[in-house]
């Protein structure tokens, strides 16, 4: 059985999809640019500001369906410039710093509202 994730503090979606969806034990969270839920623009500073801020939505998200950070089973990267890899791995390390979840990161041409980097998540209900 699935069921919709809550989303309340971080950005709506910006298309016809979820921001999570629950499906048993799991729930998928779709992937999150570097949107500020408070204003709705894209925040600037780089892929270190948009790094973190991807993963501020990504935590909100989860909180807000009573899981942490360490709920997170999987994440993959979508990244503008891998050239960018260690900057974006320095902050990802920040989020995740026991048990680091399984990830894929790939290179891509392009993402929605031109950002630098999204990511989707995937956690587990314990």
């Amino acid at each position: 059985m699935k069921s919709i994730g809550k989303n309340v503090r971080a950005p709506k979606p910006i298309g016809p999809y979820s921001s999570a969806v629950r499906a048993g034990s799991l729930l998928f969270v779709s992937g999150q640019i570097p949107v500020d839920p408070a204003t709705g623009a894209v925040v600037g500073g780089g892929i270190t500001a948009q790094a973190g801020r991807v993963l501020d939505n990504i935590r909100l998200i989860l909180e807000d369906n009573g899981l942490t950070m360490a709920s997170v089973v999987k994440t993959t990267l979508y990244v503008k410039d891998l050239g960018q890899f260690g900057a974006v791995n320095q902050v990802y390390g920040e989020y995740f710093q026991k048990e680091h979840p399984a990830r894929v990161t790939v290179e891509v041409s392009r993402l929605p509202k031109d950002v630098d980097i999204e990511i989707d998540a995937i956690a587990v209900f314990e």
